[in-house]
């Protein structure tokens, strides 16, 4: 018989148990506060908008505190990602704060990759947390969670309809992180028209199929404020940290030769919807569902492009022995096939080498010979030459022989005909 079926008659036929005295497990709750107090929290905010905007402005208003940072120019080559961490102490809580912020987002002629370093950036926190989950050796404990719980986007109050970057960005954003689109600046806009701009986003968001965060109505401890808030979404929001005293008491406003406008007042904008929501009532809801819903999503395309499955072609279970074993012959067949196709590729390489070799070898010698045959006709045309020369200088041995022989003749006849004129004269 199945667990799930032992444990459904044994739930059927179970009957309660009144206890004698205190046992004390109903402080569980407070030792789960006090080891998450101990512990401290980790919250991780996405500022997606472009520059200009106000994100720094709007971070440091929220947590009311001013954080680190320099103003970005609109002369960035592309979109780039700063991340800062912050250590926060309210009352005995401690927070982990994060904060990531796109740097030169929409400001590119073209913004038609603006979205992929924000999806990269979001993977590659997924990723990490993933490689520390499979180690063998896990401290998740320890570990920093990096992966982005909450995504502010910022809205341009154009009052008009959302950019195709805004609708392109929050469509690839939606699967990976919780989207929350806010209309930055909203002062910028009148009532009314901040009114049918908000209208025409909500409208436009469901025509294009962007899935926003909801905030969560399955709680009854504020489900009611919580469905109230949904309704107010996409919030219009305004940040300052300028403090001006009105009344008995110091506020943050934004001063206009016009007039004041109150960052926490609610007939000004929603910046106090906004804390409310995201930081006070739902910031655990966050936390919660960038784990069981977009971190699980991510983790399980990741492990089923690696092979891993839960169960087998006829719907069995899978164990991780088998799915590792099954993965490890797989890896191994396909080691062996490209080692044979690596062995096949290196002999036709070693054959056409081969060939290469003896074609060289035929043309050298084939170069050989006619240089052979060559210096043959060379040394003999030299050996004719030589032999010419060698008559040549035989003849004119000969002619010089005859030349001088004539000549020493000549030269006793001249003497014996002198001789006889002396002995003429004599007489």
């Amino acid at each position: 018989m199945a667990a799930t079926d032992i444990a459904r008659q044994a739930g059927e036929g179970c009957r309660t148990v009144p206890l004698a005295g205190h046992v004390g497990f109903d402080s569980l709750p407070d030792q789960l506060v006090n080891q998450s107090i101990s512990q401290g929290f980790c919250f991780n905010i996405l500022c997606v908008g472009e520059t200009g905007l106000g994100k720094s402005t709007l971070m440091d208003t929220l947590f009311n505190t001013k954080f680190e940072g320099e103003p970005a120019t609109h002369t960035q080559p592309g979109v780039q990602l700063q991340s800062n961490t912050y250590d926060l102490q309210e009352s005995n809580v401690g927070l982990k704060l994060t904060i990531v912020s796109t740097v030169g987002f929409g400001d590119q002629i073209n913004k038609e990759d603006s979205y992929r370093p924000i999806v990269e950036f979001i993977d590659a926190q997924f990723e990490a947390y993933l490689q520390e989950e499979l180690k063998i050796r896990r401290l998740l404990h320890n570990y920093h969670d990096s992966r982005i719980h909450a995504c502010l986007y910022f809205i341009a109050p154009t009052g008009h309809s959302l950019k195709s970057l805004d609708l392109v960005t929050m469509k690839k954003l939606d699967s990976k992180v919780n989207v929350i689109p806010i209309i930055a600046k909203s002062d910028a806009i009148s009532k009314s028209e901040l009114t049918k701009f908000k209208i025409k986003i909500t409208s436009e968001l469901v025509s294009n199929g962007v899935q926003i965060y909801q905030f969560p109505m399955d709680d009854e401890a504020v489900a009611e404020v919580n469905g109230t808030m949904n309704a107010h979404l996409p919030f219009a929001v305004i940040g300052s940290t300028e403090e001006l005293k009105i009344g008995n008491k110091m506020v943050k406003v934004r001063q206009y030769p016009w007039g004041t406008v109150q960052v926490e007042n609610e007939a000004h904008c929603d910046f106090v919807k906004l804390r409310e929501m995201l930081i006070r009532v739902n910031m655990e809801d966050l936390r919660e569902q960038t784990h069981s819903r977009h971190y699980e999503l991510y983790r399980r395309c990741k492990l089923e492009e690696m092979g891993f499955k839960d169960t087998d072609p006829d719907s069995k279970p899978f164990s991780l022995q088998e799915t590792y074993e099954a993965k490890r012959n797989e890896f191994l067949g396909e080691l062996q096939k490209k080692e044979e196709e690596m062995r096949q590729m290196f002999v036709q390489r070693v054959k056409e080498k081969e060939a290469e070799l003896k074609e060289a070898e035929k043309e050298l010698h084939e170069k050989f010979d006619r240089l052979k045959k060559l210096h043959q006709d060379e040394k003999k045309k030299l050996e004719d030459k030589k032999k010419s020369l060698d008559d040549e200088v035989n003849a004119f041995k000969q002619r010089k022989t005859a030349a001088e022989l004539l000549q020493s003749q000549g030269s006793q006849a001249g003497g014996s005909q002198t001789l006889k004129r002396d002995k003429e004269k004599k007489n």
